[in-house]
């Protein structure tokens, strides 16, 4: 039987905490056995979880005795993490222990170095962030999870349910992940993956010098707009535009134009019963179908699954 540790961190997400327990500690084998040995640990006796505290009934030197450790995500990221939690992590890291994060854990992991020279992802909110603090990990803030092996990473919220799925499957195979899916009412394979959820090509404090080009595209963005339309509106160079865009979106012009685009396209999926056609239109692509190689490539599935995810409809 597999030895599942969940960390208890203070400051905790409970959703994140929680999703673990429910998941590992329901799964059967086929003769009615426990997939899963589950312990929750901390240093603390006690945590905060936003609104609630939690009792933890065991201690850290539970790791040494773990299959698989499961690291929460924080409310707070600027918290800075207790030296015990991060050498017990590197510590399981050496041993070949297998780690995962659920959403923004992976600061947790990242900050223990566990994640170094590794693909991994978070909270599409936070992804640049973790990109940013730790330059050594490939970030990729599109897919629900990374598998790296060892070392296991989720995005936000319930993507750290599909993660969790994916390692029951894993270990037990299709069968007792298939029924561990129909106990959380879950699909065991999501279609798509955390991109459907990003909100694209908003302005932000980081784009501040662009502030009215940005807006001017927010609202051009419908219209046949080339590279130097853009620029003509900034009133600069093409030249200049593109080093702007660069030094502050990491996107070229044109990149940022699609993007805004995709998502004024997102909203109306999600709001109206307006064609793909009609909607390729209205928010600027050329042909319904350069809209759909576009929106399938940025967003991980066609305009149409997206309206059925996200509309109440889904029509």
């Amino acid at each position: 039987m597999h030895t599942v540790v969940v960390l208890a961190l203070d400051d905790t997400i409970a959703f994140d905490l929680a999703t673990p327990i429910e998941v590992f500690g329901r799964v059967r084998l086929p003769d009615g056995r426990p997939g899963y040995r589950l312990v929750v640990a901390g240093e603390e006796s006690s945590v905060g979880a936003g609104p609630m505290r939690i009792q933890v009934m065991a201690g850290l030197e539970e790791t040494r005795r773990a299959d698989l450790i499961v690291v929460p995500g924080c409310n707070d990221l600027s918290r800075p993490l207790s030296p015990g939690v991060l050498n017990a992590l590197r510590d399981a890291a050496k041993d070949g222990t297998r780690i995962a994060s659920i959403c923004v854990g992976a600061f947790t992991l990242a900050a223990a170095g566990v994640l170094d020279g590794l693909r991994a992802t978070t909270h599409w909110l936070a992804s640049e962030q973790l990109a940013r603090q730790y330059p050594r990990i490939r970030v990729d803030p599109d897919v629900l999870y990374t598998d790296n092996g060892q070392v296991l990473t989720s995005a936000g919220a319930s993507a750290g349910l599909d993660l969790c799925l994916h390692i029951v499957e894993r270990d037990h195979g299709v069968a007792v992940a298939a029924d561990a899916a129909r106990l959380a009412v879950a699909p065991l394979q999501r279609t798509g993956g955390q991109g459907q959820y990003i909100l694209r090509n908003r302005p932000t404090d980081s784009t501040a010098t662009l502030e009215g080009t940005l807006q001017w595209i927010e609202e051009n963005a419908h219209r046949q707009l080339s590279h130097a339309d853009i620029a003509d509106a900034a009133r600069v160079s093409t030249r200049t535009l593109t080093r702007r865009f660069q030094a502050e979106t990491g996107q070229s012009p044109i990149q940022w134009l699609t993007g805004v685009r995709i998502r004024h396209a997102q909203e109306l999926l999600e709001t109206t019963g307006h064609t793909v056609e009609s909607i390729a239109g209205r928010v600027g692509f050329t042909s319904a179908s350069n809209f759909r190689s576009q929106f399938a490539q940025a967003v991980g599935v066609s305009p149409g699954a997206y309206r059925k995810t996200f509309r109440a409809d889904g029509n």
